[in-house]
């Protein structure tokens, strides 16, 4: 229980400097300098869109976004991309960029819209502005109503979000935000703008990384250490917990307890993904070291486990693979995501594309960790430290 805190209070701080760090998108659109040349330097090559012809960019991050007002009102600007299949820059000049992001905090992103709070009135904003691909000239916007805490509950800081699909696709549209401790809300725009609040079992799900299975139609959130899941179908009043049980570890690992205890100074999060088919499900256990350097507490990725699930007549079996085939996974605080790599050149197969703790890729064949460097502090100037899916016009 002593490991199982320790463990919580370290992931909790370092991803609550994350969210911090993302909190505040108005001082971000300020200035895109420094950054901007680590990645020119570091990745070959950019380049400037201003018509957007048909075209596609691999997975990617926001990397940086100008914005000035325009004396008619509203705001335009630059938005700067990382494609990291192309490994390049994409520069979309003269975009409009919602007025009302410019000053918002952060949330999350989900199938590549981003997820914002008005400061203000604290309104949750959905848009999908950072997309290479969006009307330029017009980005959408979604307005949704404030979050309410449960009794014994917060909902100033979100940990978590995932949505059931882009708000364009499916008039049964679900939006899930999961705050940092015991509550879980809701909402289906298109029907009812309420909130639906779920409180989960104390202390269980307090850090959990919240994601929607296409294929069951149901959210689910990993339990601490990842031995139990938490499902919520969108069709029935109350949530479902399953329990998993693990097997295949190879000899080369020890089991998780004796894993725990060899790396005594580690942080860990699990993240639960599906494959773009919906053939396969996959639970991640992300593990980093923190140390102190300059006073300053950072983190670097050690290493993954990923467990493959299989459905049996026992219940779920997380089976322990260090193959996923021509499948990458990209981890970040937003929801995670998989993509074939051969859909997209330029990406690694069997592999998983992560930042936060670090900013790299891990093969899974080979176990090693390949960790992207730029100039110091360049990581803390991404716009929004998430990756999102591939875009396409």
């Amino acid at each position: 229980m002593e490991k199982m805190v320790e463990d919580l209070n370290t992931a909790t701080q370092f991803w609550v400097s994350c969210l911090i760090s993302f909190n505040n998108v108005s001082a971000s659109l300020q200035a895109l300098s420094t950054c901007k040349a680590w990645f020119i330097l570091e990745m070959h090559k950019s380049r400037s869109v201003r018509s957007f012809s048909s075209s596609k960019t691999g997975p990617f991050i926001l990397f940086n976004a100008t914005a000035k007002p325009l004396p008619e009102g509203g705001n335009i600007g630059e938005v700067v991309v990382f494609d990291m299949a192309k490994a390049e820059l994409l520069e979309l000049t003269e975009k409009t960029i919602p007025g009302e992001i410019v000053s918002a905090k952060g949330l999350g992103a989900s199938k590549g819209w981003g997820i914002f709070s008005d400061p203000q009135d604290r309104c949750v904003l959905i848009t999908d502005f950072m997309n290479p691909w969006s009307c330029k000239s017009n980005p959408k916007l979604f307005t949704l109503p404030p979050l309410t805490p449960l009794p014994l509950c917060q909902t100033d800081v979100v940990w978590s979000v995932a949505m059931s699909s882009c708000p364009d696709d499916d008039q049964d549209w679900v939006v899930g935000i999961k705050s940092l401790g015991d509550q879980l809300s809701f909402c289906r725009p298109r029907r009812d703008l309420r909130w639906t609040k779920i409180q989960t079992p104390r202390g269980h799900f307090p850090t959990s990384n919240l994601m929607y299975s296409k294929r069951d139609g149901r959210f689910y959130l990993p339990a601490l250490g990842g031995h139990h899941l938490l499902s919520y179908d969108l069709h029935l009043d109350k949530p479902e917990f399953h329990e998993l049980q693990f097997r295949d570890f190879p000899e080369s690992l020890e089991p998780e307890l004796d894993l725990s205890e060899l790396i005594s100074s580690s942080s860990r999060t699990e993240h639960l993904v599906e494959s773009p088919s919906g053939d396969e499900r996959f639970l991640i256990k992300w593990y980093a070291n923190s140390c102190l350097a300059s006073k300053k507490v950072s983190y670097e990725t050690q290493l993954f486990m990923v467990f493959r699930e299989e459905e049996t007549t026992e219940g779920r079996l997380m089976c322990y693979t260090d193959d996923i085939g021509d499948l990458c996974i990209f981890i970040s605080k937003g929801e995670a995501f998989c993509v074939p790599a051969s859909s997209f050149p330029g990406l690694q197969p069997n592999s998983i594309y992560f930042i936060g703790f670090g900013f790299g890729v891990h093969d899974l064949t080979t176990r090693t960790t390949t960790t992207l460097q730029g100039p110091k502090d360049s990581l803390d100037q991404v716009l929004v430290p998430y990756w999102f899916p591939p875009s396409s016009s």
